[in-house]
């Protein structure tokens, strides 16, 4: 109900100051880079339902390709996990039959992941799903501003990756 003299009611001011608030929260780097996360994740979800892999099992299937003989350290470092994240999808990897755990040659206490066989198959049959989960996340993007994207977040997060307290990325030799 507006009042008479054409103003707004008072009831309005804490709905404008929280509106306000909203929107510089909205406007934070840390919001939009979240929000962008999620949003990544979904797409790669509905882009790869039928394989019913998430993000980090992915991530996990594809390290273990590319840098075979890790132990779960080596991969939660190589993917910038925590241990207990990757000890929770390793373990759900290898019951499904995707990787092995392996004693290490000369370590009692380790285990060398190893990609088997179907998690290799996996791999190949999700290769297109993945590419249409990259390039729909991208598609608001040129081509330029997507690698001037990947560039900007390459450096704020090689800037930061010594100081947080979040798992350090260290990718494998």
């Amino acid at each position: 109900m507006r009042p008479p003299s054409g103003g707004t009611p008072a009831g309005d001011a804490p709905r404008r100051l929280r509106a306000g608030a909203l929107a510089a929260l909205y406007a934070r780097p840390g919001f939009r880079l979240r929000r962008a996360h999620q949003v990544a994740q979904s797409v790669f979800a509905e882009e790869c339902r039928a394989h019913e892999v998430t993000t980090t099992q992915y991530g996990i299937l594809v390290a273990l390709r590319e840098r075979p003989g890790l132990d779960q350290i080596g991969v939660s470092q190589a993917l910038g996990l925590d241990r207990s994240t990757t000890g929770t999808v390793v373990a759900l990897l290898e019951e499904r039959g995707l990787l092995r755990r392996d004693p290490h040659p000369t370590d009692r206490r380790r285990r060398v992941l190893t990609l088997a066989p179907d998690g290799a198959r996996l791999l190949r049959a999700i290769a297109p799903a993945a590419e249409r989960a990259r390039r729909r996340l991208l598609a608001p993007l040129t081509a330029e501003e997507a690698g001037t994207l990947g560039i900007l977040l390459e450096r704020l997060l090689r800037h930061h990756d010594a100081d947080i307290r979040t798992p350090l990325l260290r990718p494998p030799a």
